[in-house]
């Protein structure tokens, strides 16, 4: 089993096929825009990244996700689902191998900031993350 970073790193990887540019993943606090609360208002590539607090998983790592309506997948492979509604709210799954990590939190403008825990390498591990629209 790959330590959390290199369950990071092999997502990214998953992530990052040759024909699309740089990726990011999911976001912050504030109100949703107007634009925001239609359909479609946060689609793009968002670069998630994540702090440990709790466990030993390392932190630091980030991860691109693409947000195309109400879906959210990996930035290009992996096993990456999950779902935004019309007021930011997500919630997130990832897994790579025999690891993995749920999470949640909210959107708002080009920011997002949450929550995950999971099981990395048969340790269980929760934290934050922030993420930011590119």
């Amino acid at each position: 089993m790959a330590p959390f970073p290199q369950f990071l790193s092999s997502l990214a990887n998953f992530a990052r096929p040759r024909h699309l540019a740089p990726f990011a993943v999911l976001a912050t606090a504030a109100l949703p825009q107007t634009a925001d609360a239609r359909a479609g208002g946060y689609d793009g590539i968002w670069n998630v990244t994540f702090a440990t607090t709790r466990g030993n998983c390392s932190s630091g790592y980030s991860v691109p996700f693409v947000v195309t309506g109400s879906r959210v997948s990996s930035a290009g492979g992996g096993r990456v689902s999950g779902r935004v509604n019309h007021s930011g709210a997500v919630a997130v799954q990832v897994s790579v191998g025999a690891s993995h990590a749920s999470g949640g939190g909210r959107l708002a403008g080009l920011n997002g900031a949450g929550s995950w825990k999971g099981v990395i390498s048969g340790d269980r591990c929760s934290g934050t993350w922030q993420a930011r629209r590119i």
